[in-house]
């Protein structure tokens, strides 16, 4: 910017402020440019700029042959009182219809800490992002002009054809319909605005993912938790919880269970299955990290199997590429999937197109297959030898006891003593991670009334008692934690155990 222009626009924010604090009246004129010129001792140009500005605002008016004056409609004694408020700032009273708990940033960042022990964080420094940089400057150098602009929210036509060849490919999933969105949790919201209301109810696994029940949630959806035990969520009591009626929604991480890693097996998927046929259920199935299956071939999706169209199958790229990729899909049949895009136009005309076209071309060009074998295999050998470090543990002595996770890229652990205020005492350390606290639906209720349910005495109970209180109990102590493997190398993870033994047996370790 030229300094005549910096001169101008001083001038002019000069008057405009002059004339909102009543300094110049409506209809007064203002001195002519050539006098203004003099006293501020600048180019006659620069101050007809300057009203020129104020004309185009419309602070000022130029009238023939009577030169410039101040617009007769100003609400200046209302500019006056805003004025003197604004120099004693405060807060308007916004009347939220819904007001969020969530922070809009997490308080600790699991990323920033020496030992990340999150259950689902990639190894983001083996990202190659060399080769992804040359699909990026391929899609930037050949631009398909007409794709930049507004148009189907549904995703690039292309990456849509790539992800629903690798899913026909990979996980069976064929005669469904796919749309991409920003992160499986946008499609997890947009799927819960169109089919819930208040009164509805959610049938939630006991132990899960919480951002799941919050998008439920803000529809006004009552959650229901379903038991779980070392098979997965407990299909009798799903039964009788979809006898009771209004459960418009069973939302499932079947393959490696949310946070306990159990994959569910093909009985209980079965019977699972027919209830949601029987009671008009829809599922929604999450399968966020299903690449990362090492003893076997993982089981196929749900919505593999589906030939009353009530899956909906959610999953994500967050996992072998990063969170901040924010490629996440959703796959049902037409009619749902017509009214989700038609959702999603509401909130975004369009999706991130260069990124999506980039990856589209990663697929084509079998870079994203490539990396996801080397992932695969390097997140086997990482849980292979966090399994070889806790079995070191147990023969310490230590009270630990774990299942070898078939597939993920975490370990539930039983640490075998009550883990409350153990991730604060870590977070000192520089060791993130995850404790049953954070996944249960329902927190330990108080001894009184759990005593009070468990002899069935009602009029013992005492006041305002959480809402769907199971009939089985939680544990009244919580005891696991989640061991991700993933995002640290070997001499990380040995380190980083060797803290979280030590803080949580002291010197018994």
């Amino acid at each position: 910017m030229s300094g005549k222009q910096v001169k101008y626009l001083a001038i002019a924010d000069a008057l405009r402020k002059a004339i909102k604090e009543s300094h110049i009246a409506p209809t007064e004129a203002l001195p002519s440019a050539r006098k203004l010129a003099q006293q501020l001792s600048v180019n006659r140009h620069t101050v007809m700029a300057a009203l020129a500005e104020l004309v185009a605002q419309g602070w000022v008016e130029a009238k023939e042959r009577s030169g410039y004056r101040v617009v007769a409609n100003l609400p200046i004694q209302g500019s006056r009182a805003i004025n003197k408020m604004a120099k004693t700032p405060q807060s308007f009273d916004w009347k939220f219809r819904v007001k969020q708990n969530c922070a809009v940033t997490p308080k600790v960042k699991a990323s920033e800490y020496p030992y990340n022990f999150s259950g689902g964080q990639p190894d983001i420094r083996k990202f190659p992002f060399d080769e992804f940089k040359s699909h990026f400057s391929q899609t930037c150098q050949r631009p398909k002009i007409d794709d930049l602009s507004y148009g189907d929210s549904r995703g690039e036509a292309e990456l849509i054809e790539e992800i629903a060849r690798y899913l026909r490919r990979v996980r069976s999933i064929t005669e469904k319909e796919l749309m991409i969105c920003n992160g499986s949790q946008e499609a997890l919201y947009m799927i819960s605005q169109l089919l819930l209301q208040p009164g509805d109810k959610v049938a939630v696994e006991q132990l899960g993912y919480p951002p799941a029940w919050a998008a439920f949630e803000r529809t006004g959806a009552t959650l229901i938790a379903i038991k779980q035990d070392e098979r997965g969520i407990d299909p009798e009591h799903l039964a009788q919880v979809f006898a009771q009626g209004k459960v418009k929604l069973l939302y499932l991480t079947p393959l490696h269970q949310y946070p306990t890693t159990v994959s569910l097996d093909i009985s209980r998927r079965m019977q699972i299955y027919q209830l949601a046929v029987q009671y008009g259920v829809a599922i929604v199935e999450d399968d966020y990290d299903h690449e990362f299956h090492y003893d076997s071939q993982p089981i196929a999706p749900m919505a593999a199997d589906d030939p009353a169209g009530l899956v909906i199958y959610i999953s994500t790229f967050s996992k072998l590429m990063f969170g901040g990729a924010r490629i996440g899909y959703v796959v049902a049949n037409n009619a749902l999937i017509e009214q989700v895009a038609a959702y999603k136009m509401v909130m975004n005309h369009k999706c991130n197109v260069l990124v999506q076209q980039s990856v589209a071309k990663w697929m084509q060009q079998g870079g994203f297959e490539g990396h996801l074998r080397r992932m695969t295999r390097l997140y086997q050998k990482r849980r292979d030898f966090m399994v070889q470090q806790l079995r070191s543990y147990q023969e310490q002595g230590l009270p630990i006891h774990f299942e070898v996770p078939a597939g993920g890229m975490a370990i539930w652990l039983d640490t075998g003593k009550s883990i409350v205020g153990l991730k604060e005492k870590l977070l000192a350390h520089q060791v993130y991670l995850q404790t049953e606290v954070e996944f249960c639906r329902f927190k330990v209720l108080p001894d009184e009334l759990t005593n009070s349910l468990a002899s069935n005495s009602a009029n013992n109970l005492p006041e305002n008692l959480p809402e769907n209180i199971p009939s089985h109990l939680p544990k009244k102590e919580y005891r696991f934690i989640r061991l991700g493997f993933a995002a640290m190398n070997e001499a990380e993870v040995t380190e980083g155990l060797a803290i979280v033994m030590k803080t949580l047996y002291g010197s018994d370790y």
